[in-house]
């Protein structure tokens, strides 16, 4: 009988906690997301899909175009 209960409460001890860590958890990914480095790749993604437009509306050339492609994948 000394453990009668206990279970229950625990349980329900449990659940709060469990509820704040998935709280501390989600807010930490959400900083991550507006980090720098993450910015950056995005940045560099943004840059070669401006550069792939430039290139098939005609505003330069195909030999410009390897050239920046490289410097930005580099």
């Amino acid at each position: 009988m000394m453990g009668y209960g206990y279970g229950t409460m625990g349980l329900f001890g449990i659940i709060p906690i469990i509820l704040v860590g998935l709280i501390i958890y989600a807010v930490v990914k959400l900083a991550q997301g507006n980090n720098g480095n993450n910015n950056t790749r995005n940045g560099r993604n943004d840059a070669l899909d401006i550069l792939s437009q430039r290139f098939a509306s005609g505003e330069i050339t195909e030999e410009e175009y390897k050239q920046k492609k490289k410097v930005l994948r580099d």
